[in-house]
């Protein structure tokens, strides 16, 4: 598996339209665009900048989902083996490609259930707590269903989730962690420390966190190391394998383009798939496949972490996630990191460029700067006594952003819809707000 391809050459950067209609007609992802509907205002197309909470539908979404309804139809429960797309096979039909998304083995990968529904089964694998090691290292701010999630498993083995629960926070006047702040965490839990639980992509900074090295600290203090990725997949290579990497979970919903409440993916290393001795929860969608309808009573896993499913296939949610995963098959996900490095540089500089014609810091970008440590969302610390009416000014003008208290406004340029035109349209947008004194 390779490494993330970075930009070789350095742009010159420009802050004016032709400069941003330039870096269009050169990009070769281009024609990606036309594959996804743009929301419009009044005939014209939304800036569409919150891809990381729900990303655009393709056009051929409905045709895949279609195509499933017009199976059930007309064949009835006889979909399930002679429709077009079998649904007794349908999770194989995707785990291929959502495999390269996250740098994985196709055996390590299951798309089923939903996020949180996901996290919780992994952790009854993976987070076995003894009287000497319990803890959980988390960090600050977590999405809060993570939150609720480790504090819950925590509560549900017996442990006071305020002494188990282990939230790492920034260092005083900072947003993000550093990779040593977090290895030192490690260390310091050592032997008490059961399980290390990230998000992959920070939802609220967006920083990208070094899992490799965070899965490294975890193991050689004896923890199991498991990541949220519902902002990292589909915005930032990973390798989850080569990693060695416990476990993952992501959604299907924003990077990944497959509709509100989208069916989730797990990733389970190889190391563990085949292990019978770890314990989990047991449905007949993860039992083997050749004695599924025999009706025993002995639960015998599928290999891998297929052998995680639980319930049937959610044939319809899976249709809108075919969809999305035969693009990026298509686009491929270095190709897609590539240009995103480009775009959010553009979309950092324009910003930068606002502070420096104004001679002071109207916006501070607090995701890092470092390409690497970040994917393609920026977030953007406003001034308190105007960034809420600065954000409604550009709703106001077509822009779909996202805003986070106290004052944050998070945007995200997608590389497989999101152009550099407008990225620059923003950026103007975001001036003109304080320029009319907003």
């Amino acid at each position: 598996m390779n490494e993330p391809i970075t930009p070789t050459t350095k742009i010159d950067y420009k802050s004016t339209l032709a400069f941003a209609q330039q870096m269009d007609e050169a990009d070769p992802l281009k024609e990606y665009r036309s594959q996804f509907h743009i929301p419009t205002l009044e005939g014209t197309e939304h800036i569409y900048l919150c891809g990381n909470s729900l990303g655009l539908q393709p056009k051929t979404t409905q045709a895949h989902i279609q195509q499933e309804l017009n199976d059930w139809k007309n064949l009835g429960v006889d979909g399930h083996f002679n429709g077009k797309n079998a649904w007794f096979y349908y999770p194989h039909f995707l785990t291929e490609a959502a495999a390269k998304v996250v740098g994985a083995n196709t055996s390590e990968v299951a798309i089923m259930n939903a996020l949180t529904v996901n996290l919780h089964l992994m952790m009854v694998s993976f987070y076995q707590p003894t009287p000497q090691r319990y803890k959980i290292l988390i960090e600050s701010p977590a999405f809060p269903s993570d939150i609720y999630a480790v504090r819950s498993q925590a509560e549900h083995h017996g442990y006071n989730a305020d002494e188990a629960v282990v939230v790492l926070k920034p260092r005083e006047g900072e947003h993000t962690l550093h990779t040593e702040d977090i290895v030192a965490a490690i260390e310091e839990h050592g032997d008490e420390l059961a399980l290390v639980m990230f998000g992959g992509v920070n939802y609220y900074t967006g920083q990208y966190f070094d899992l490799k090295t965070i899965t490294q600290a975890a193991h050689k203090v004896g923890a199991k190391a498991g990541f949220d990725c519902a902002h990292a997949a589909g915005n930032v290579v990973m390798q989850l394998h080569d990693w060695e990497v416990d476990f993952a979970v992501w959604c299907s919903y924003k990077y990944m383009n497959s509709g509100p409440g989208g069916t989730s993916g797990v990733f389970v290393h190889e190391k563990h798939g085949n292990n019978l001795e770890l314990k989990r929860f047991a449905g007949w969608w993860g039992n083997d496949e050749k004695t599924r309808f025999e009706m025993h009573d002995t639960f015998i896993p599928q290999a891998g972490a297929a052998g995680w499913q639980m319930s049937n296939a959610q044939v319809l949610p899976m249709a809108a996630h075919k969809a999305s995963l035969e693009i990026f098959e298509a686009a491929g996900i270095q190709n897609l990191r590539k240009k995103s490095e480009l775009l959010t540089g553009y979309l950092e500089f324009l910003l930068e460029d606002i502070n420096l014609h104004a001679g002071e810091e109207l916006f501070n970008i607090i995701t890092p700067k470092d390409p690497q440590q970040r994917g393609c969302q920026l977030s953007i610390l406003t001034k308190e006594e105007n960034g809420r009416k600065i954000y409604e000014y550009i709703a106001l003008n077509g822009v779909i952003a996202d805003w986070r208290k106290p004052n944050v406004i998070r945007v995200a340029p997608v590389p497989l819809y999101n152009s550099f035109v407008d990225v620059y349209n923003f950026a103007r947008l975001l001036e003109e707000g304080i320029g009319r004194g907003v």
